[in-house]
């Protein structure tokens, strides 16, 4: 086990924090544009039974947990030789992106099947992210320790351990994940946003997630739904919009007469 971490692995550890506050931020500001709001100002104020300064506490601790396991990882895993001039081709690369995200993406469907199947689980660690019904950006990561240890953390470094990326690949990654990840959690339908045009699970298939009929489908995250179609958990919608202004997902199987 080393006492110290490269540039590179510092790298991988710390820009995926500055990338979710740049990013969370940015859908922060734009919060306002009503036209493209999955749900109104006024939802997010009554449904979530959570204070905007309570969640961003537990994003802060959540992000310190992970940046501890980070750097814990590569003293154990990583080399006494330098990274910095590990080369990967690209075509390397991208294999190794789609191991590590197809990794995660099982990882996390099981590790959340499981917290709302098993009662206890639901209870006392993941619904704390249910307390956000009406999900915003920068709550994408407001867990329970347990669950950001157990889902976020361990499934990342075994995502990154099976594809085999340097600490610079998995800079990228977790880059790249974190910022899936806001997006989901976003709450804006925007046009033109890349994520919606690549991935059938975007904001809208995790916000049917965090609605009360949604909580048992839609389990996939953070890129694609191939195990809930598998599994028999995908729940199906379509986005109608508001006569107010703005967009509502629903399932296709639930009526506004229910």
């Amino acid at each position: 086990m080393r006492l110290s971490v490269s540039n590179d692995e510092l790298l991988a550890t710390f820009t995926p924090v500055l990338v979710y506050w740049i990013y969370s931020g940015i859908f922060m500001i734009l919060g306002d544009l009503n036209n493209y709001r999955l749900h109104t100002k006024a939802e997010e104020e009554s449904k979530n039974v959570v204070s905007k300064t309570t969640v961003l506490k537990g994003v802060l601790l959540q992000q310190s947990i992970h940046i501890t396991l980070s750097l814990l990882f590569y003293m154990i895993t990583g080399s006494d030789k330098t990274t910095s001039t590990q080369q990967s081709s690209l075509v390397v690369f991208i294999l190794q992106f789609f191991v590590a995200m197809v990794v995660l993406d099982t990882c996390q469907y099981f590790t959340h099947r499981l917290m709302h199947i098993n009662q206890f689980l639901y209870k006392h660690v993941h619904s704390q992210h249910h307390t956000l019904i009406v999900p915003y950006a920068f709550g994408a990561l407001y867990n329970h320790p347990l669950e950001g240890l157990f889902s976020d953390a361990v499934a990342g470094a075994i995502a990154v351990a099976i594809s085999g990326m340097n600490p610079r690949a998995a800079t990228v990654f977790f880059s790249f994940t974190t910022m899936k990840t806001v997006d989901d959690h976003c709450g804006l339908w925007l046009p033109g946003n890349l994520f919606h045009v690549f991935f059938a699970n975007n904001c809208a298939f995790h916000d049917i997630h965090h609605q009360l009929y949604g909580l048992k489908r839609n389990f996939s995250n953070p890129y694609f739904v191939t195990w809930d179609k598998l599994l028999g958990t995908y729940m199906p919608y379509k986005l109608e919009k508001r006569e107010k202004g703005g967009y509502e997902a629903r399932p296709i199987a639930y009526s506004k007469t229910e």
